[in-house]
């Protein structure tokens, strides 16, 4: 490589889009090997339904049916540079922790917490601190470290015939997808805008040969490469089409990926925790660099996610010998009005 080549290829690094990946590494496990047992009703798992590192483990909770063993508190869908905050409570204070701000919690354990306050996040009660926000290993030890408290027929996200394959997927998914639509909306300079779009949608193409003839993306049956891809795809139209320049096509313009989407919508456990509302006023509302103006966008019409998909032609099934959850608890229901499409799909 020429010395200009490689000044060239260095100022473009720079604008890339890079997620600070250096999360609380503490993970709570059945053998307490960082300190952290593994207890029904010690932990508050700590979510914004806007955020789709969040989402996933909403969705992961609830398919496995730790609502009692890990209850849940739910910030609003914006915030400042300090943190997310309860505004949705009483008062603006979480009515178990006891805190206004999330930040709190960090701040318990951590008094010159140097990084973002992000969720998902999950707080000890009694003391008030954070345990941990490392979001791929929330959700992969909710699956397989709190199996003593999952429901009475919760399926396996994490089979262990299939675990090498879900892992891999799920890399391609979260760096050229999940974290994809972010490099494209956050890029600095046009060449690495260009460079995040190619690859994001090279990426998307992909998927779709491979769910053309299949329909799920490991096995024969929903696993956590699902979820993972799911909470990109729910916010795809809504957000990152406009709002980060996403814009080669819709999701509505994909037909298998936008089949599969509908399908696992309409599954039990994924659309009844999306909270379209919440989504497009985080996104619009917090991210001023980009939409100076703070005003939400009126459309799409996000009531289409009803529709149908006929992917059960595929064969397959959504939880092969396991079995839906139940209905999500009153308390953590999404409004109506906050998803178009929960009232035709049901809240089986």
């Amino acid at each position: 490589m020429s010395s200009h080549s490689a000044a060239r290829t260095s100022a473009y690094v720079e604008d890339l889009f890079d997620r600070d990946m250096n999360y609380i590494p503490d993970r709570i496990t059945r053998d307490a090997r960082d300190g952290w047992p593994v207890e029904a009703g010690r932990y508050r798992l700590v979510v914004a339904r806007a955020c789709p590192w969040a989402n996933r483990a909403i969705i992961v909770r609830r398919l496995l049916g730790l609502e009692d063993a890990l209850p849940m508190g739910v910030c609003g869908p914006t915030h400042d540079w300090r943190s997310w905050t309860f505004d949705l409570d009483l008062d603006g204070v979480d009515p178990v922790l006891r805190i206004p701000r999330l930040r709190d919690a960090f701040l318990a354990r951590y008094p010159d917490y140097p990084r973002g306050i992000t969720v998902p996040a999950i707080v000890e009660v009694d003391s008030g601190m954070v345990v941990t926000n490392d979001f791929p290993w929330i959700t992969h030890d909710l699956a397989t470290e709190w199996v003593d408290h999952h429901r009475p027929g919760a399926p396996d996200l994490w089979p262990d015939e299939h675990r090498d394959e879900i892992e891999h997927v799920s890399q391609l998914v979260f760096e050229d997808v999940n974290d994809g639509v972010y490099r494209c909306g956050f890029a600095g300079r046009q060449q690495a805008y260009e460079h995040a779009f190619d690859r994001l949608f090279a990426r998307l193409d992909w998927l779709s040969q491979r769910l053309e003839r299949r329909r799920y993306l490991v096995g024969e049956s929903i696993t956590e490469a699902d979820v993972r891809l799911f909470t990109t795809l729910a916010r795809f139209d809504a957000v990152y089409h406009g709002h980060f320049k996403c814009n080669r096509s819709k999701l509505t313009e994909l037909p298998v990926l936008w089949a599969y989407a509908r399908d696992l919508f309409q599954t039990p456990g994924f659309g009844d925790t999306i909270d379209f509302d919440h989504i497009k006023r985080h996104y619009y509302e917090v991210h001023r660099d980009i939409n100076p103006t703070g005003i939400v966008p009126k459309g799409p019409d996000l009531s289409n996610w009803a529709t149908p998909h006929h992917r059960e032609q595929l064969g397959g099934s959504p939880f092969g010998d396991a079995t839906p959850p139940g209905p999500p608890p009153q308390a953590e229901r999404v409004p109506a009005d906050h998803n178009p499409a929960l009232e035709a799909v049901g809240r089986s």
